[in-house]
Protein backbone atom coordinates (compact mmCIF):
# COMPACT_ATOMS: atom_id res chain seq x y z
CA UNK A 1 0.00 0.00 0.00
CA UNK A 2 2.76 2.47 0.90
CA UNK A 3 5.25 2.94 -1.91
CA UNK A 4 6.39 5.39 -4.56
CA UNK A 5 6.22 9.15 -4.20
CA UNK A 6 4.47 10.23 -0.99
CA UNK A 7 4.56 14.01 -0.39
CA UNK A 8 5.15 15.11 3.19
CA UNK A 9 2.49 17.77 2.80
CA UNK A 10 2.87 21.31 4.07
CA UNK A 11 0.13 22.91 6.18
CA UNK A 12 -0.81 26.19 4.45
CA UNK A 13 -1.48 29.24 6.61
CA UNK A 14 -3.24 32.53 5.97
CA UNK A 15 -3.18 35.21 8.64
CA UNK A 16 -1.78 32.58 11.03
CA UNK A 17 -4.80 30.31 10.55
CA UNK A 18 -4.90 27.07 8.59
CA UNK A 19 -5.94 27.80 5.01
CA UNK A 20 -8.28 24.92 4.25
CA UNK A 21 -9.09 26.20 0.76
CA UNK A 22 -5.41 26.06 -0.17
CA UNK A 23 -5.07 22.68 1.54
CA UNK A 24 -7.92 21.21 -0.50
CA UNK A 25 -6.44 22.59 -3.72
CA UNK A 26 -3.11 20.99 -2.89
CA UNK A 27 -4.74 17.64 -2.18
CA UNK A 28 -6.59 17.65 -5.49
CA UNK A 29 -3.40 18.59 -7.31
CA UNK A 30 -1.50 15.72 -5.77
CA UNK A 31 -4.18 13.22 -6.72
CA UNK A 32 -4.22 14.61 -10.27
CA UNK A 33 -0.40 14.54 -10.48
CA UNK A 34 -0.34 10.85 -9.50
CA UNK A 35 1.24 11.08 -6.07
CA UNK A 36 1.15 7.64 -4.46
CA UNK A 37 -0.01 8.84 -1.05
CA UNK A 38 -0.03 11.77 1.35
CA UNK A 39 1.61 12.31 4.72
CA UNK A 40 -0.21 14.98 6.67
CA UNK A 41 0.89 16.86 9.79
CA UNK A 42 4.43 15.59 9.82
CA UNK A 43 7.49 17.75 10.31
CA UNK A 44 6.96 19.42 6.92
CA UNK A 45 3.36 20.06 8.02
CA UNK A 46 4.71 22.08 10.98
CA UNK A 47 3.23 19.72 13.53
CA UNK A 48 5.28 21.24 16.40
CA UNK A 49 3.39 24.54 16.14
CA UNK A 50 -0.12 23.20 15.54
CA UNK A 51 -2.44 22.94 18.51
CA UNK A 52 -3.86 19.50 19.29
CA UNK A 53 -7.21 20.62 17.91
CA UNK A 54 -5.61 21.89 14.69
CA UNK A 55 -3.59 18.69 14.39
CA UNK A 56 -6.72 16.55 14.58
CA UNK A 57 -8.73 18.86 12.34
CA UNK A 58 -6.15 18.70 9.56
CA UNK A 59 -5.93 14.89 9.72
CA UNK A 60 -9.71 14.54 9.54
CA UNK A 61 -9.98 17.11 6.74
CA UNK A 62 -7.36 15.37 4.62
CA UNK A 63 -8.91 11.93 5.11
CA UNK A 64 -12.37 13.24 4.14
CA UNK A 65 -11.16 15.11 1.06
CA UNK A 66 -8.94 12.32 -0.27
CA UNK A 67 -11.84 9.83 -0.08
CA UNK A 68 -9.59 6.76 -0.29
CA UNK A 69 -8.25 7.75 -3.73
CA UNK A 70 -4.69 7.48 -2.40
CA UNK A 71 -3.44 6.38 1.03
CA UNK A 72 -3.31 8.95 3.82
CA UNK A 73 -0.62 8.61 6.48
CA UNK A 74 -1.11 10.81 9.55
CA UNK A 75 1.79 12.13 11.54
CA UNK A 76 1.06 11.20 15.17
CA UNK A 77 4.47 11.19 16.82
CA UNK A 78 5.33 12.90 20.09
CA UNK A 79 7.88 12.68 22.87
CA UNK A 80 4.88 12.07 25.14
CA UNK A 81 3.67 8.49 24.61
CA UNK A 82 0.16 9.27 25.88
CA UNK A 83 -0.15 12.19 23.47
CA UNK A 84 1.04 10.06 20.57
CA UNK A 85 -1.47 7.36 21.53
CA UNK A 86 -4.32 9.88 21.55
CA UNK A 87 -3.40 11.18 18.08
CA UNK A 88 -2.91 7.66 16.72
CA UNK A 89 -6.26 6.45 18.04
CA UNK A 90 -7.93 9.55 16.60
CA UNK A 91 -6.33 8.96 13.19
CA UNK A 92 -7.55 5.37 13.22
CA UNK A 93 -11.04 6.52 14.18
CA UNK A 94 -11.34 9.02 11.32
CA UNK A 95 -10.08 6.58 8.71
CA UNK A 96 -6.39 7.25 8.06
CA UNK A 97 -4.67 4.41 6.26
CA UNK A 98 -1.58 4.50 8.44
CA UNK A 99 0.40 6.62 10.87
CA UNK A 100 3.94 7.95 10.86
CA UNK A 101 5.42 8.05 14.36
CA UNK A 102 8.68 9.86 14.93
CA UNK A 103 11.15 8.68 17.54
CA UNK A 104 10.60 10.61 20.81
CA UNK A 105 12.70 13.77 20.69
CA UNK A 106 14.35 15.70 23.55
CA UNK A 107 13.72 13.04 26.27
CA UNK A 108 16.43 10.83 24.69
CA UNK A 109 15.06 7.41 25.73
CA UNK A 110 17.37 4.40 25.53
CA UNK A 111 16.66 1.47 23.21
CA UNK A 112 14.47 -0.24 25.81
CA UNK A 113 12.38 2.92 26.15
CA UNK A 114 12.08 3.22 22.38
CA UNK A 115 10.86 -0.35 22.07
CA UNK A 116 8.31 0.06 24.87
CA UNK A 117 7.06 3.34 23.37
CA UNK A 118 6.35 1.84 19.95
CA UNK A 119 5.05 -1.44 21.35
CA UNK A 120 2.49 0.35 23.51
CA UNK A 121 1.29 2.37 20.52
CA UNK A 122 1.09 -0.86 18.51
CA UNK A 123 -0.76 -2.81 21.18
CA UNK A 124 -3.39 -0.15 21.85
CA UNK A 125 -4.29 0.56 18.20
CA UNK A 126 -5.16 -1.37 15.06
CA UNK A 127 -3.64 0.86 12.39
CA UNK A 128 -0.44 0.29 10.37
CA UNK A 129 2.54 2.09 11.93
CA UNK A 130 5.60 3.45 10.13
CA UNK A 131 8.53 4.34 12.38
CA UNK A 132 10.13 7.69 11.54
CA UNK A 133 13.82 7.42 12.35
CA UNK A 134 15.50 10.83 12.08
CA UNK A 135 18.45 11.19 14.47
CA UNK A 136 19.31 14.61 13.06
CA UNK A 137 16.15 16.07 14.57
CA UNK A 138 15.27 13.74 17.44
CA UNK A 139 18.89 13.04 18.57
CA UNK A 140 18.20 9.33 19.16
CA UNK A 141 18.55 6.50 16.64
CA UNK A 142 16.60 3.25 16.49
CA UNK A 143 19.46 0.75 16.31
CA UNK A 144 19.21 -2.37 14.20
CA UNK A 145 18.48 -4.75 17.07
CA UNK A 146 15.54 -2.58 18.20
CA UNK A 147 14.26 -2.16 14.64
CA UNK A 148 14.36 -5.92 14.18
CA UNK A 149 12.39 -6.51 17.38
CA UNK A 150 9.83 -3.89 16.36
CA UNK A 151 9.47 -5.44 12.90
CA UNK A 152 8.15 -8.61 14.53
CA UNK A 153 5.06 -6.68 15.71
CA UNK A 154 2.44 -7.24 12.98
CA UNK A 155 1.22 -3.66 12.63
CA UNK A 156 4.66 -2.05 12.62
CA UNK A 157 5.06 -2.37 8.89
CA UNK A 158 8.04 -0.21 8.00
CA UNK A 159 10.32 2.75 8.50
CA UNK A 160 10.83 6.21 7.09
CA UNK A 161 14.61 6.27 7.22
CA UNK A 162 16.08 9.77 7.44
CA UNK A 163 19.46 8.71 8.79
CA UNK A 164 21.12 9.55 5.48
CA UNK A 165 22.89 6.18 5.56
CA UNK A 166 22.09 4.37 2.31
CA UNK A 167 23.93 1.26 3.47
CA UNK A 168 21.51 0.90 6.35
CA UNK A 169 18.77 -0.01 3.89
CA UNK A 170 20.56 -3.26 3.14
CA UNK A 171 21.09 -3.94 6.85
CA UNK A 172 17.40 -3.35 7.55
CA UNK A 173 16.44 -5.56 4.62
CA UNK A 174 18.60 -8.35 6.01
CA UNK A 175 17.41 -8.06 9.62
CA UNK A 176 13.75 -7.11 9.16
CA UNK A 177 12.96 -8.96 5.94
CA UNK A 178 11.96 -7.94 2.44
CA UNK A 179 8.34 -7.27 3.42
CA UNK A 180 9.33 -4.56 5.91
CA UNK A 181 8.64 -1.32 4.02
CA UNK A 182 11.53 1.13 3.75
CA UNK A 183 10.72 4.68 2.66
CA UNK A 184 13.45 7.24 2.16
CA UNK A 185 13.34 10.43 4.22
CA UNK A 186 16.04 12.28 2.28
CA UNK A 187 15.06 13.37 -1.24
CA UNK A 188 18.60 13.72 -2.54
CA UNK A 189 19.53 10.06 -1.87
CA UNK A 190 16.22 8.44 -2.86
CA UNK A 191 17.81 6.94 -5.98
CA UNK A 192 20.50 5.07 -4.05
CA UNK A 193 18.03 4.22 -1.29
CA UNK A 194 15.76 2.35 -3.71
CA UNK A 195 18.76 0.60 -5.30
CA UNK A 196 19.49 -0.90 -1.88
CA UNK A 197 15.93 -2.17 -1.47
CA UNK A 198 13.75 0.82 -0.59
CA UNK A 199 10.30 1.16 -2.08
CA UNK A 200 9.72 4.91 -2.18
CA UNK A 201 10.18 8.28 -0.56
CA UNK A 202 8.22 10.41 1.88
CA UNK A 203 9.23 13.52 0.05
CA UNK A 204 9.52 17.24 0.69
CA UNK A 205 10.32 18.00 -2.97
CA UNK A 206 7.12 16.24 -4.11
CA UNK A 207 5.23 19.19 -2.60
CA UNK A 208 6.23 21.26 -5.64
CA UNK A 209 7.22 18.59 -8.17
CA UNK A 210 4.62 15.84 -7.68
CA UNK A 211 4.54 14.58 -11.28
CA UNK A 212 8.32 14.47 -11.68
CA UNK A 213 8.63 12.78 -8.27
CA UNK A 214 5.96 10.24 -9.21
CA UNK A 215 7.63 9.49 -12.54
CA UNK A 216 11.00 9.23 -10.78
CA UNK A 217 9.69 6.58 -8.41
CA UNK A 218 7.77 4.76 -11.17
CA UNK A 219 10.94 4.41 -13.23
CA UNK A 220 12.74 2.83 -10.28
CA UNK A 221 9.88 0.46 -9.50
CA UNK A 222 10.16 -0.73 -13.13
CA UNK A 223 13.93 -1.05 -12.79
CA UNK A 224 14.64 1.79 -15.21
CA UNK A 225 17.33 3.55 -13.22
CA UNK A 226 18.72 5.32 -16.30
CA UNK A 227 15.48 7.29 -16.74
CA UNK A 228 15.29 7.85 -12.98
CA UNK A 229 18.80 9.31 -13.00
CA UNK A 230 17.79 11.91 -15.60
CA UNK A 231 14.99 13.10 -13.30
CA UNK A 232 17.34 13.04 -10.32
CA UNK A 233 19.63 15.41 -12.21
CA UNK A 234 16.68 17.63 -13.11
CA UNK A 235 15.64 17.95 -9.47
CA UNK A 236 19.10 18.19 -7.92
CA UNK A 237 19.20 22.03 -7.67
CA UNK A 238 15.80 21.90 -5.97
CA UNK A 239 17.02 19.23 -3.55
CA UNK A 240 19.85 21.52 -2.59
CA UNK A 241 17.91 24.79 -2.44
CA UNK A 242 15.00 23.35 -0.45
CA UNK A 243 17.25 22.61 2.51
CA UNK A 244 19.37 25.73 2.62
CA UNK A 245 17.11 26.92 5.44
CA UNK A 246 14.86 24.98 7.83
CA UNK A 247 12.16 22.86 6.21
CA UNK A 248 9.40 23.72 5.26
CA UNK A 249 10.28 27.40 4.83
CA UNK A 250 11.89 27.06 1.38
CA UNK A 251 9.27 24.68 0.02
CA UNK A 252 6.44 26.99 1.16
CA UNK A 253 8.09 29.84 -0.70
CA UNK A 254 8.27 27.62 -3.80
CA UNK A 255 4.55 26.87 -3.48
CA UNK A 256 3.88 30.60 -3.18
CA UNK A 257 5.69 31.12 -6.49
CA UNK A 258 3.45 28.42 -7.98
CA UNK A 259 0.36 30.28 -6.63
CA UNK A 260 -0.83 27.51 -4.31
CA UNK A 261 -0.59 29.26 -0.94
CA UNK A 262 1.20 31.91 1.06
CA UNK A 263 4.71 31.32 2.37
CA UNK A 264 3.59 31.90 5.97
CA UNK A 265 5.23 29.82 8.66
CA UNK A 266 4.85 29.95 12.42
CA UNK A 267 7.54 31.06 14.82
CA UNK A 268 10.17 30.03 15.66
CA UNK A 269 10.49 29.51 11.89
CA UNK A 270 10.85 32.70 9.87
CA UNK A 271 10.88 33.77 6.23
CA UNK A 272 13.73 33.15 3.81
CA UNK A 273 16.69 35.33 3.04
CA UNK A 274 16.72 36.94 -0.40
CA UNK A 275 19.66 34.76 -1.41
CA UNK A 276 17.72 31.55 -0.74
CA UNK A 277 14.65 32.92 -2.53
CA UNK A 278 16.71 33.46 -5.66
CA UNK A 279 18.10 29.94 -5.46
CA UNK A 280 14.58 28.50 -5.10
CA UNK A 281 13.41 30.44 -8.16
CA UNK A 282 16.41 29.28 -10.16
CA UNK A 283 15.89 25.64 -9.13
CA UNK A 284 12.21 25.73 -10.09
CA UNK A 285 13.12 27.12 -13.51
CA UNK A 286 15.83 24.48 -13.96
CA UNK A 287 13.22 21.76 -13.31
CA UNK A 288 10.76 23.46 -15.75
CA UNK A 289 8.32 24.08 -12.90
CA UNK A 290 8.30 27.88 -13.16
Amino acid sequence: MFKGSIPALITPFKNNEIDYVALENLLEWHVDQKSDGIVTVGTTGESPTLSHEEHKNVIEFVVKKIKRRIPVIAGTGSNNTSESLELTQFSEKVGADGVLIVTPYYNKPNQSGLYKHFKLLHDKTNIPIIIYNIPGRSVIDVNMDTMKKLSYLPRIIGVKDATGDVGRVSDTRKECGEKFIQLCGNDDIALGFNCHGGSGCISVIANVAPKISSDFQSHMIKGDFVSALKLQDKLLPLHRAAFLEPNPVPIKYALKLLNFCTDEVRLPLSNLTMETKEKIKSALKYADLL
